[in-house]
């Protein structure tokens, strides 16, 4: 499944990457790790880490949303912080996004080194269709 919504990832120009933006299962939709990427330009939205985080979010919630789900059925997401001083700002940032869902997902989160230099974020997730 994937999504215009939602930046498609490559590995170098011109390839794909292997792998699905989500996955459905039954009623469960497992989406792929997404990160700060521009949906039309693929590129890093900004050098600024909170406006990478909502920029991840909002990728992450298309990709939810074109496979039948909404804010309110995600129930996992794992975070991947490529500073982990970034912790508080992060939580931050998903307390607002998610400030208007019924509760707040089952969420892991560690420090990571990223593979796209300038990216700072990148989670993935589990819902569940709406």
């Amino acid at each position: 499944m994937s999504t215009s919504g939602a930046p498609v990832v490559g590995f170098s120009s011109g390839t794909a990457a292997p792998l699905s933006q989500a996955i459905v299962v039954g009623d469960l939709i497992f989406c792929s790790g997404t990160g700060p990427l521009d949906p039309e330009t693929r590129t890093v939205v900004s050098d600024d880490f909170v406006e990478q985080v909502k920029q991840t979010l909002t990728n992450m919630m298309r990709t939810v949303e074109a496979a039948g789900g909404t804010k309110n059925t995600v129930v996992k997401c794992n975070v991947y912080l490529g500073d982990v001083h970034n912790f508080g700002a992060f939580n931050a940032a998903y307390r607002e996004f998610f400030a208007d869902a019924e509760g707040f997902p089952a969420r892991t989160t560690v420090g990571a080194v990223l593979h796209r230099d300038r990216v700072q974020v990148e989670i993935d997730c589990v819902a569940a269709k709406a």
